[in-house]
């Protein structure tokens, strides 16, 4: 019999559903609280051998397995991520999809049923933190059926029902589902496994299953069988004290060796080398946060393991290896990558952010994500930030676009005093939802702003009757009292009589004593008007009118007439009219 390889089951699901808790239980660590916020930013891999699981199942293992165990990819939540977990949701063979039994489908939850639809990869559902129904009674590790029946009857209740919206979402789209203790045919149906990842509760059946599943019902699909030459995907290249530049990854085909030629992705194309040495961690061991590994001639699929090899500086993490033999074999590893690299690519645009990332993977979704947002993007890399992104920044025109936006990376030194020097605006994060949502919320700020100072630099209509009661001075300046009637009325502003003769301008304006730059809609106060005699241009009681520039007068008509008062719109209509009676295309 041909020897199995291990079944890789990605977890998927939405930010803070319990995808990573779920993994620390199994695997009795705590990764979540060392991720940036709480929240898994990188693939990470977790290799489950059988007589842990068996461990784990030992009140209900009931089944003959041949399977080594189970390869866990714990997949990042956030929607930005969609093309990461597409190349994860394309290389496991097995998911899970973790849901907050409390808070049902979330933007996430929909992303991965779409990811898990588009490759048909059989899913199970874990309907995560059930000790958070109210009343309900914890009894850590415990199957759930043993848990679920020492429950109070009011508190299943309150479960069947989470269980029963949950089935409902489902349905609508498209997904026939129900409790995993209710189903005879697992290939019809999509099981629901209740669960605490916190608590440990419902676990062992959501294990037993995913054995089940590969074993016996995906066998054939599922090419469980290890063939070919030796294929992975690097998660992350990194210095390791003792060992030099080493490369993180998942061995998803094949059986790799020490000596073995490997072909990689790399910044500048492909990179040959050979492998040095083979490093797995301990078993139920997360790779990330490993520090002891033990050295191996060889591994067989699947697998995440540490490889030691030459002149990889250039690798990219989230590019793909291949075991090579020969000059062809090399060339049609070179077309497929550059395929696969001509899809991440992206056309740059003439105007634009800087986008900079420390992986091929978070660019590639990061690039997905801001064009999905419409946000124009003049440069992507994976990199630091150096001194030319800010220069290349700074060329744009349009100061929205002066923008280094960068994913776990890091400024350069001496990059600072380019950033102050130039005016460039840098965000960096390690959380990727929040990096988004702190570029977007000061570029929408940014517009508002830019959107009041033009408003507020446009000359708004304006109504007012001059009283002659209240004339203070007749000429040079004229000083007299006035009531606006409609609209607003501002210091420098030009005045106008039913009939288009100017007036002249408003040279100050005071209320109650104190000058004043604007008088509103129902105010009295006295104008001082620059160019008329009070007796000779005007009589001291006519109707005046702004003067509103045609410029202006378009830009009101077609943007802003649902922000005016009725009287302002009235008077500004009534000006339109004094206007166009001699040109009536004014303002058009």
């Amino acid at each position: 019999m041909k020897a199995l390889r291990t079944p890789i089951v990605a977890v998927l699901g939405h930010v803070d559903h319990g995808k990573t808790t779920l993994l620390d239980r199994i695997r009795k660590t705590n990764v979540t609280a060392r991720e940036a916020g709480g929240i898994t930013q990188h693939i990470g891999a977790t290799e489950v051998p059988l007589p842990v699981i068996k461990e784990i199942c030992k009140e209900i293992w009931n089944v003959k397995v041949f399977i080594p165990g189970l390869l866990f990819i714990d997949t990042p939540g956030h929607k930005a991520f969609t093309n990461l977990r597409r190349r994860g949701g394309a290389l496991a063979d097995l998911a899970i999809l973790i849901i907050d039994v409390n808070e049902g489908f979330k933007p996430q939850t929909e992303e991965a049923l779409m990811i898990l639809k588009t490759f048909k990869t059989p899913f199970i559902i874990a309907a995560n933190k059930i000790d958070k129904i109210p009343g309900w009674q914890s009894i850590e590790d415990a199957p759930f059926t043993k848990s679920y029946s020492q429950q109070e009857d009011v508190v299943r209740k309150r479960l069947d029902n989470k269980i029963y919206e949950l089935i409902g979402e489902l349905y609508e789209r498209g997904f026939s589902a129900e409790r995993f203790d209710r189903i005879r045919d697992f290939t019809r149906n999509v099981a629901i496994v209740p669960i605490s990842a916190l608590k440990g509760e419902g676990i062992p059946e959501l294990l037993m299953l995913l054995v089940g599943l590969a074993q016996r019902y995906l066998e054939s699909s599922l090419r469980l069988h290890v063939e070919g030459k030796a294929r992975g995907t690097v998660l992350e290249v990194k210095e390791e004290r003792g060992l030099g530049l080493t490369f993180d990854a998942i061995l998803y085909d094949g059986t790799l060796k020490v000596g073995d030629k490997i072909a990689i992705g790399g910044m500048d194309g492909v990179i040959l080398t050979h492998v040095r040495a083979i490093y797995k961690p301990n078993p139920v061991k997360e790779m990330r946060l490993e520090s002891k590994f033990k050295s191996v001639k060889e591994v067989t699929a699947a697998a995440g393991v540490k490889i030691s090899a030459p002149d990889i500086e250039g690798v990219l993490a989230g590019s793909e290896f291949e075991a090579v033999e020969s000059k062809e074999d090399v060339k049609r590893f070179e077309e497929r990558i550059k395929k696969e690299y001509m899809e991440i690519a992206i056309k740059t645009d003439e105007e634009g952010i800087i986008l900079k990332t420390d992986t091929l993977g978070s660019l590639e979704a990061l690039i997905n994500e801001f064009r999905e947002l419409g946000i124009p993007i003049k440069k992507a890399d994976v990199g630091d930030i150096t001194k030319k992104d800010v220069v290349e920044a700074y060329a744009n025109k349009d100061e929205l676009n002066r923008v280094i936006v960068g994913f776990n990376v890091k400024t350069l030194s001496g990059v600072e005093e380019e950033i102050s020097k130039y005016d460039v605006k840098v965000f960096t994060d390690k959380i990727i939802y929040s990096l988004i949502d702190a570029f977007i919320q000061w570029r929408d700020e940014e517009k508002r702003l830019r959107e009041r100072q033009r408003i507020e630099s446009i000359i708004m209509p304006g109504k007012i009757q001059l009283l002659k009661d209240f004339i203070f001075r007749r000429s040079k300046p004229a000083v007299i009292g006035v009531k606006v009637l409609a609209g607003e009325i501002k210091k420098d502003e030009r005045l106008i009589k039913p009939d288009g003769t100017q007036v002249g301008f408003i040279r100050s304006m005071q209320k109650s004593g104190e000058n004043i730059g604007i008088a509103r809609e129902g105010e009295e106060l006295a104008i001082a008007i620059d160019g008329v005699t009070v007796g000779r241009q005007i009589e001291g009681n006519e109707i005046l009118y702004v003067d509103v520039p045609e410029k202006h007068a378009r830009v009101i008509e077609k943007e802003l007439m649902d922000a005016l008062s009725e009287e302002a719109k009235r008077a500004f209509v009534e000006f339109l009219e004094i206007k166009r009676r001699e040109n009536p295309f004014w303002g058009r």
